[in-house]
């Protein structure tokens, strides 16, 4: 699992851009699949068929994004430092001094000059990418090009450090899970899916498309467990998420009660979340045609949207059991 989560952090595809991660997603999950495809948004999806259909059975719909915020060139100066669009919530807490890769392999440092304001977190309009060029004719980007932040991925104990760890652990989980499920009463639909971080697009179609009986998202949910964190809950190395709520959706209650009642019964750590700001995919499944009961299982995640995300390796390994267990037995919502 660290192997492949390695793998799935230091590819870059930020959102609209995910070709490469879904060619790695792909030659992971194509022998598991009954059937794949991949929708007209970039969404892949994979489906496991039931292995005994019946009155019974349920379409659920998985979902984990596979795109990461990233940057835009917009602009390059006559001295060729670089300015840039964000995609996706890029924070200026974040960026001054860290390193970027864009798309065709130039690499970049993003600086800010401001030297009377180094305890501020700089604007993103008054910081720069310096890719080594003195004019517009040498700098080896142009406007439109695109770049996400260049960190590798390393171990500290039981906890992992990456970029993108927002939504590849999700990715994993999803994989690891389809992995492991032999059987399953249900038609279940593995959803890789993009556009999440510019505003969940690719899980709107797919789910659009899919038109599934439950949906459960797949993400990471900033930890609060640090000095000075928010009031909340979820912390490191406690189990997985089980979200009751966030800024874009309410989990359907017959759906939390589920997760929680699974994880009691498989003897599963969890938190129960409630996230004061974001959302996940799960919105866009519970807005879906008609509506669809919806939840979503967490990783608790220090540093969300930073170069270093960092996870707990048992939150991800008992985040793939809870998700087996759900899907291996019969679903009563009532």
């Amino acid at each position: 699992m660290k192997k492949l989560l390695k793998q799935l952090t230091e590819t870059f595809a930020p959102s609209g851009y995910e070709d490469e991660i879904r060619k790695l997603v792909r030659a992971e999950v194509e022998p598991l699949a009954d059937e794949i495809q991949v929708d007209a948004l970039g969404s892949l999806i994979v489906r496991k068929k039931p292995t005994k259909p019946s009155k019974a059975s349920k379409k659920i719909m998985i979902a984990a994004h596979m795109d990461e915020i990233g940057l835009m060139v917009s602009h390059v100066d006559e001295r060729g430092f670089v300015r840039f669009s964000p995609i996706g919530g890029v924070f200026g807490k974040y960026v001054h001094g860290g390193r970027v890769r864009f798309l065709n392999g130039v690499q970049g440092v993003i600086g800010y000059d401001r030297f009377d304001k180094t305890h501020e977190a700089p604007p993103l309009d008054k910081v720069f990418i310096d890719v080594g060029a003195t004019s517009p004719k040498d700098c080896p980007v142009k406007v439109g090009d695109v770049a996400a932040f260049d960190r590798p991925f390393i171990e500290m104990g039981d906890r992992l450090v990456a970029k993108s760890m927002d939504d590849r652990v999700g990715v994993l989980v999803a994989i690891e899970a389809l992995r492991a499920l032999q059987s399953t009463p249900h038609d279940v639909y593995f959803v890789f899916t993009t556009q999440e971080e510019v505003g969940v697009r690719g899980a709107t179609t797919s789910a659009f498309g899919i038109d599934p009986d439950l949906g459960i998202a797949l993400d990471v949910t900033p930890a609060a467990d640090t000095p000075d964190a928010a009031k909340m809950a979820m912390a490191l190395g406690k189990g997985p998420c089980i979200k009751i709520k966030d800024a874009g959706a309410l989990s359907d209650p017959r759906v939390v009660q589920w997760m929680i009642r699974t994880a009691e019964k498989n003897n599963i750590p969890y938190q129960r979340e409630v996230l004061l700001f974001g959302g996940t995919d799960a919105r866009a499944m519970q807005s879906a045609r008609a509506g669809v009961p919806a939840g979503c299982i967490s990783v608790a995640t220090r540093y969300v949207h930073s170069p270093s995300e960092m996870v707990d390796y048992a939150d991800v390994q008992n985040s793939v059991k809870l998700l087996i267990a759900l899907l291996r037995a019969p679903i009563d919502l009532e």
